[in-house]
């Protein structure tokens, strides 16, 4: 049988999470089953279970392309040289946001999943680490700003056990 390349399979990744996405938003995450992933993805049960496990782990996936798209926007912004004023990351970030947020924009999942993480180990620790460490890179960018004298050393935050606990 002839071995189909890393091209083909990344294809078929992506069109499983593009199909579970569009599930995921007309339906709810909750909502959504396997039988509808596999419908709106054209494929059978065992090719999608050929890349993903569970339905949690389409979930992760699904979340993770969306996060880690928005916090490399994010860490590009905060790390820039010149060093962008307060209000102009801001601005940047809220228009990146609502960019991502219209009738099939994928933020329309974060809510969804923050709600699936109060029950649900596996996503919570995701939902956890992501957060954090997209605060992490707003609170380097604040550093900076520190530094450069355009935010008062008192207005950075000290990481409290309270605010990230698990």
């Amino acid at each position: 049988m002839p071995r189909v390349s890393e091209e083909h399979l990344e294809r078929r990744r992506t069109q499983i999470m593009d199909a579970a996405r569009a599930c995921f938003i007309r339906k709810g995450i909750h909502e959504t089953s396997m039988q509808d992933i596999f419908a709106e993805s054209g494929l059978s049960a065992g090719a999608v279970y050929r890349y993903f496990k569970s339905k949690n782990e389409i979930i992760e996936a699904v979340a993770t392309t969306v996060i880690a798209d928005l916090h490399e926007f994010i860490a590009a912004l905060a790390t820039q040289e010149p060093l962008l004023p307060l209000d102009e990351m801001v601005e940047r970030v809220g228009h990146k946001i609502v960019s991502l947020s219209g009738e099939d924009g994928p933020v329309r999942l974060a809510p969804q999943a923050w709600a699936l993480s109060l029950y649900d180990p596996d996503i919570g620790r995701y939902v956890r680490e992501n957060i954090m460490g997209i605060r992490g890179t707003w609170a380097a960018y604040a550093g900076r700003l520190a530094d450069a004298g355009l935010l008062p050393p008192a207005a950075i935050a000290k990481p409290s056990a309270r605010c990230c606990s698990a």
